[in-house]
C-alpha cells in the first residue's frame, strides 16, 4: 500500500502546493492592481501565472522525485533529475522573459500616459522595444548554455572552446560582419533618436509608417496596407525622409493647371472658405499664388497646413476636388483649352 500511496503523495503534493502558491499569489496581484488602478504592472504581472505554475512544479518534483520509491525512478534516476533540470531551467527563461516584458511594457505605458511630447513617445516605445528584445536574447543565450552544461560530454567542449575563443570570435565576426553590422545599426537607431515606432517616412519613394523596429530589420506599413522590410543598416546609411522629426505639423501644396484668363483673387478667397470648412486644416497657415506660366496655362499652387502627414493628404485631396468643382461650375472659362483649329485670317496671311 505504501508503494502506491507515496508515489501519489510525492507528484500529487507538489502539484497541489503549486497550484495553491500560484492561486495564492494571482490573487494577491489581483488586490494589489485593483488598489493601484493607476499603475499596469499588477495585472502584467498576472501573466507570468502559466510560466509560474511551470517553475514552481519543476522544482518541487526535482526536490522530491527520489522519494516515491518506485524502482523505475531508482533505475532512471540520472535521465529524470536532468530532464527535470532541463524543464526548469527552460520555464525560468520563460517567467524571467515574461517578467521584464510586464515591467518594461508597464513602465512605457505610465510614460505615455504622462508624456504630452508624441515625437519623444516613439522614441522611448522604441527603445524600450528593442531593449526588450535585447533582454529576450540575452535569456535564451543564458538558458540554452545552463541547459547544455548539464550534460558532462558538452563541459568538456565548453572547455576547449573557451580556449580557442579568440580564434572563433574573429572568424565568427568576419562570417557575421552583415548580421553584426545589421545589430549595432539597430541599437544606433533606438538611441540615436534616428527614426522611431510611428514615425512617417519615404523610403526608395515609398510613402508609409514605421511598424515595427527589431535589431535586425525594420518595417514600414504603406499606405495601401503593403509592408516593406529593410534591414537597419539601410537608415544608417542611405538617405531617407523622416516627416515625423522636429515635429508632425507638415506644409503640403495643390498645383492647378488653369487657362490664362482663371481669376486667381477669387481662387485665393474660395480656397480659405474651403479651408474653414475643413476640419483637419490647423489653421496655421495658407496661400495661394501663381508659380509657373506656359504658352497656353498657367500653375497655380494652393499651400495648405496640417498637424501631421494623415490629415495632411485629407487636406490636400478636398483642396482638389472642391476647388475643381467650384471652377467648373463658376468659371468653367478658366480650365485649360486645346486650341485645334487655326486662327481666323491666318491661312489667308500664309496664302
Amino acid at each position: 500500500m505504501e508503494d502506491v500511496l507515496r508515489p501519489i503523495v510525492v507528484i500529487g503534493g507538489s502539484i497541489v502546493v503549486t497550484l495553491i502558491l500560484v492561486r495564492v499569489a494571482d490573487r494577491t496581484l489581483r488586490r494589489i492592481d485593483t488598489a493601484h488602478p493607476e499603475t499596469p504592472l499588477w495585472g502584467l504581472l498576472r501573466r507570468c501565472r502559466v510560466p509560474l505554475q511551470v517553475v514552481l512544479c519543476a522544482a518541487l518534483l526535482r526536490g522530491s522525485y527520489d522519494e516515491t520509491g518506485l524502482k523505475s525512478v531508482e533505475n532512471h534516476a540520472a535521465g529524470i533529475g536532468r530532464a527535470l533540470t532541463l524543464v526548469l531551467i527552460a520555464a525560468t527563461a520563460w517567467l524571467v522573459v515574461r517578467a521584464s516584458a510586464a515591467i518594461v511594457e508597464s513602465s512605457y505605458s505610465r510614460y505615455a500616459a504622462g508624456a504630452r511630447d508624441a515625437a519623444r513617445v516613439r522614441r522611448v516605445r522604441t527603445q524600450v522595444t528593442l531593449i526588450q528584445r535585447v533582454v529576450t536574447a540575452v535569456v535564451i543565450v543564458v538558458a540554452v548554455s545552463s541547459m547544455l552544461l548539464t550534460f558532462p560530454e558538452m563541459q568538456a567542449v565548453g572547455t576547449s572552446m573557451l580556449a580557442s575563443a579568440g580564434v572563433l570570435g574573429i572568424v565568427a565576426g568576419v562570417a557575421a560582419q552583415s548580421t553584426l553590422g545589421n545589430l549595432f545599426a539597430g541599437l544606433q537607431i533606438a538611441f540615436g533618436d534616428m527614426v522611431r515606432i510611428g514615425d512617417t517616412v519615404v523610403v526608395d519613394g515609398e510613402w508609409g509608417t514605421v511598424e515595427e523596429i527589431t535589431l535586425t530589420f525594420l518595417t514600414v506599413r504603406t499606405w495601401d496596407e503593403r509592408r516593406i522590410t529593410m534591414p537597419v543598416s539601410y537608415f544608417t546609411s542611405q538617405p531617407f525622409e523622416n516627416w515625423s522629426r522636429g515635429g508632425a505639423q507638415m506644409t503640403g501644396t495643390v498645383f492647378f493647371h488653369l487657362d490664362h484668363s482663371a481669376p486667381v483673387e477669387k481662387m485665393r478667397q474660395r480656397l480659405h472658405e474651403i479651408l474653414q470648412q475643413c476640419d483637419e486644416w490647423d489653421g496655421r497657415s495658407w496661400s495661394l499664388v501663381v508659380t509657373d506660366t506656359t504658352p497656353s496655362t498657367i500653375v497655380v499652387r494652393a499651400l495648405v497646413t496640417t498637424r501631421d502627414a494623415d490629415t495632411l493628404w485629407t487636406v490636400r485631396c478636398q483642396v482638389r476636388e472642391r476647388m475643381i468643382e467650384w471652377i467648373q461650375a463658376e468659371h468653367s472659362y478658366a480650365l485649360p483649352r486645346i486650341t485645334t483649329a487655326a486662327p481666323e485670317g491666318r491661312e489667308g496671311r500664309q496664302g
